[in-house]
């Protein structure tokens, strides 16, 4: 399958945060480029012209994803789409999974009628990772959702929750929250190989990761407080996201470069 308008939607997990590249758009690689890397090869061997767009915006929530993507996502005429949404609602004390569900299907119902490809995503289980380990119960009851909308409108899943062969040390950014370079890597690997397209993708190098004594370890837990969690709970209190005046990477098909 040849692909030549990729459009991607969602949040900071599409947007590329955690993979820094000064070169690029906001100053971001991240999987969804990776994956827009690969299909310009395999268009480009099809005498295909390849297109891609990345609406995604960090800290979205999934209702806002859908009310601010999903649209002009369509008005570009994809064949391919990825949506991935709902890790943001998932953080939330309250939160009404059923109805956000019911919001979803209805997207990605109105994504998959275009005739486009869709790829939707789980979250990867919060149980690998200490910080976030309660929020795992909601967080598996919306993946549950997920797979029943994937397999209700025909798209394909890229199942995160079920990824339990990596470590948290060494496909997570330092913020503990997003994948770093090697994990964006492994996404882009997966959602390939899930889309059958054959590529060149290979993981990437992991550096040594340098074991802590109980006194480095709380050091360095409390270095992450002060300079990631505090900011992170102050947006929330203020109701600021960290999306607040950040604009799409890619607002209209291009090529990748």
């Amino acid at each position: 399958m040849t692909f030549s308008r990729y459009v991607a939607l969602g949040d900071s997990f599409t947007e590329g945060v955690g993979d820094p590249d000064p070169a690029r758009p906001n100053g971001l690689r991240g999987w969804a480029d990776r994956v827009a890397e690969a299909l310009a090869l395999q268009a480009a061997g099809a005498g295909v012209q390849f297109g891609y767009a990345n609406l995604a915006i960090r800290g979205r929530k999934l209702p806002a994803i859908l009310a601010e993507q999903l649209e002009p996502a369509v008005a570009l005429g994809p064949d391919l789409v990825t949506i991935h949404g709902g890790g943001n609602d998932v953080l939330r004390p309250k939160i009404d999974l059923d109805g956000l569900a019911a919001s979803y299907d209805e997207g990605v119902g109105r994504l998959a009628a275009t005739g486009a490809h869709v790829v939707m995503f789980t979250i990867a289980d919060p149980g690998i990772n200490p910080v976030f380990k309660m929020i795992r119960g909601r967080t598996a009851v919306f993946n549950e959702w997920v797979r029943e909308i994937a397999e209700k409108h025909g798209v394909t899943l890229v199942d995160m929750w079920r990824m339990r062969d990596w470590k948290v040390a060494e496909v997570m950014d330092e913020d503990r929250l997003h994948l770093n370079a090697i994990g964006h890597n492994f996404i882009a690997m997966a959602v390939l190989d899930a889309l059958g397209v054959t590529h060149g993708l290979a993981p990437l190098p992991v550096p040594e990761i340098p074991v802590l004594t109980p006194r480095e370890a709380r050091r360095q837990n409390l270095v992450w407080a002060r300079t990631h969690a505090v900011p992170w709970v102050q947006r929330r209190v203020t109701g600021r996201s960290s999306g607040d005046g950040i604009e799409p990477k890619r607002p209209s098909l291009g090529p990748i470069g």
